[in-house]
């Protein structure tokens, strides 16, 4: 029988985790990485592991594929870590395409039901806005409100521009059109900013550009089952956890347009009691801006074998 802990919380990365030949280690000594690459790959019609394992990298990072492949290894690093332990986390969250892994964890989603969502997901957030039209910048060193301020500042009637990612402290991710982003990388280069670059994305996220996108998807939505997840899962546009079908559906939608509050949901998770958090993906990037918003706490990333065992050592 499983066994909660407290202290305990798991973390699923979005996109920009992804990588060739992600899970090798892992997919060689657990079975639960062929089934579920598998499973992913008799839904969508195309072999995904192979794609994650060969490449090449340009199709592995079209949204469309990037999407499902991550939420494919999540779920299977999940898979392994649930014959291994019987311990389970009392609370979960994910970074935007996160968040549908955690569901998929925390028993709300069937897998196989969410690898379409994500796979739909990607496709509609890409045709949502002409390749050019959008961008992203990453903004390091300002204040949260500050950026808030400046893209209000910079923002015309004809090109928009918002916070889309709260990160960690100091680390904001803006999206919109591109004319409006180009002046906010400058106006924030002029505050003073430490670092205020372009991000390679062709999809504006978390923006008001992605609404048409939304309402698409909610009507996707509609014909998924939801339930009930097991673990409460922490969600981007509000950090509250939903129990019922309808929040959850509102919830994903949403997503689409609004911000992902990262640091407060780290800060939210700390605030309940944890004290250990668990990246289940690819990468380590959730944990290292975990390590920022909340140094108190202790992060790990399980992506191969031997920070799989340093995990569950962690947890005993």
């Amino acid at each position: 029988m499983a066994d909660i802990d407290s202290a305990l919380a798991f973390i699923f990365p979005g996109q920009g985790s992804q990588a060739v030949g992600m899970l090798r280690d892992l997919a060689a000594l657990h079975s639960e990485v062929e089934h579920t690459f598998a499973e992913a790959s008799r839904v969508l019609g195309f072999d995904l592991w192979d794609l994650v394992a060969r490449g090449p990298e340009q199709d592995l990072n079209r949204t469309e594929n990037t999407q499902p492949a991550l939420l494919a290894a999540s779920v299977a690093i999940w898979r392994i870590w649930s014959r291994c332990s019987e311990i389970r986390p009392a609370w979960m969250a994910g970074h935007s395409l996160g968040e549908y892994s955690a569901l998929v964890c925390a028993g709300a989603l069937n897998f196989e039901d969410a690898v379409l969502l994500v796979r739909e997901r990607g496709r509609l957030m890409q045709q949502a806005v002409p390749e050019g039209t959008g961008a992203m910048a990453a903004i390091l060193g300002l204040d949260d409100a500050r950026v808030g301020e400046l893209c209000a500042a910079v923002t015309r009637p004809e090109a928009m521009v918002s916070p889309a990612n709260f990160n960690a402290p100091g680390q904001v991710v803006v999206a919109g059109h591109a004319a409006a982003v180009r002046r906010l990388v400058d106006a924030a280069k002029a505050e003073g900013a430490r670092r205020s670059v372009l991000l390679a994305v062709s999809v504006p996220s978390h923006c008001l550009l992605m609404e048409p996108a939304a309402a698409r998807l909610e009507s996707i939505l509609s014909a998924v089952t939801i339930r009930s997840p097991d673990t409460p899962v922490l969600h981007n546009v509000d950090v509250l956890p939903h129990q019922s079908a309808p929040e959850i559906r509102e919830a994903l939608t949403a997503q689409m347009y609004r911000p992902v509050r990262w640091s407060e949901t780290i800060k939210a998770m700390t605030a309940a009691g944890a004290t250990q958090f668990i990246e289940c993906g690819p990468g380590k990037v959730l944990a290292g801006l975990q390590r920022r918003i909340a140094p108190e706490s202790a992060a790990r990333a399980i992506n191969e074998q031997e920070s799989l065992n340093n995990a569950l050592e962690s947890v005993q």
